[in-house]
């Protein structure tokens, strides 16, 4: 039974893309394009909202990537394969044919769910721009709907899945294997003239290999196939590392003001903490020290009544100065009289 918030997606399973060798090959604007289209079902009266990701998300340009569809109508979204990309897949079927490209991973993931009327009133009548985008205000509050309904929401959100086929073009005179020789110069009968402007140094150079023997020239040609193969490969691996590098310098970037918060918070908290601290050990402190003194006054002082009681204090009869403040009184020690001045009066009993 379909589901009432699921738009209709086509085509229903796979986006073909066409590649040529020369984009202006192409019709239209000489691009590799694939176009889709969202129809609503009509079976609810609500706007569904979708979204549109990729697992190449370098590769290929979605346009728009996110919208509005009312009930009643059609969301149009125009896919654009990259040129850089488009290259790399031409030279990989020129040197393996078709079957290389028939097994791509590429992948696109079409998103709906339906939402509130007071949402989807905030996109109707809104001008759009280039690629059938919303301005920035509108981009952003899409976003953010999609963030929260992905994030453990109670909206139903349907998942469509779309494979991707990477189909080469037939064109006449391309180099489609390795014994072709034509490369899509123009025959002889053409004349130089009938050539763009941009092949006319190539067709000047034709004058020394017209003296070379079949062998040469296909050594030459598998020659500028290698470099030509090889440039694009340093290419792409320049690209990656590019990507890769500014990949990291974001999450390097996220981490330190992670980073920088959280250490922040941490010296905020700990300056209270260290506040709260000093003021208790302060009190604290003052207590203890007027405590210990009370309590060492007392004891010294029941000591003191203690050792009075029991007559110790008097061993503190014989120091100087602690007898005489404890009051203990001295007596003075009569000096004896030499025994041959004994039985001579003194001058005051004459």
């Amino acid at each position: 039974q379909p589901l009432p918030y699921a738009l209709e997606v086509s085509p229903d399973s796979a986006l073909q893309f066409t590649i040529t060798r020369d984009p202006a090959s192409n019709e239209g604007d000489g691009s590799s394009r694939c176009v889709m289209t969202l129809t609503h079902p009509n079976l609810t009266n609500q706007h569904l909202a979708f979204k549109v990701k990729t697992t190449q998300p370098r590769r290929y340009l979605v346009r728009p990537n996110q919208g509005i569809v009312a009930p009643g109508s059609s969301e149009t979204v125009s896919i654009l394969l990259v040129d850089k990309d488009r290259q790399v897949l031409w030279s990989t079927y020129d040197r393996l044919g078709q079957s290389a490209l028939d097994h791509s991973k590429d992948k696109f993931l079409v998103q709906s769910c339906e939402v509130s009327d007071g949402f989807s009133s905030k996109f109707q009548n809104e001008p759009r721009v280039e690629g059938g985008q919303y301005k920035k205000e509108l981009v952003e509050a899409l976003t953010a709907m999609w963030n929260q309904s992905t994030s453990g929401s109670t909206v139903p959100v349907f998942n469509k899945k779309l494979h991707v086929r990477h189909i080469v073009a037939n064109v006449t005179g391309s180099v489609g294997s390795a014994g072709s020789s034509s490369a899509g110069v123009a025959s002889p009968a053409g004349g130089a003239g009938s050539l763009p402007a941009t092949f006319q140094e190539g067709v000047d150079k034709r004058t020394n290999t017209e003296k070379m023997s079949p062998e040469q020239l296909y050594e030459e040609v598998a020659s500028l196939r290698r470099k030509y193969d090889e440039l694009v490969a340093f290419s792409v691996n320049l690209t990656a590392e590019r990507d890769i590098l500014n990949n990291t310098l974001e999450q390097t970037k996220r981490d330190l003001n992670r980073e920088m918060a959280s250490r922040s918070a941490l010296e905020k908290q700990g300056s209270k903490v260290s506040r709260s601290q000093d003021k208790n050990s302060g009190k604290s402190g003052g207590g203890v020290s007027f405590l210990f003194l009370l309590v060492a006054v007392v004891l010294a002082f029941l000591l003191a009544v203690k050792a009075t009681n029991s007559g110790s204090m008097v061993v503190l009869k014989k120091v100087p100065v602690v007898g005489g403040m404890l009051g203990f009184k001295t007596r003075k020690l009569k000096k004896k009289k030499p025994a041959a001045m004994e039985g001579v009066p003194l001058a005051d009993e004459l």
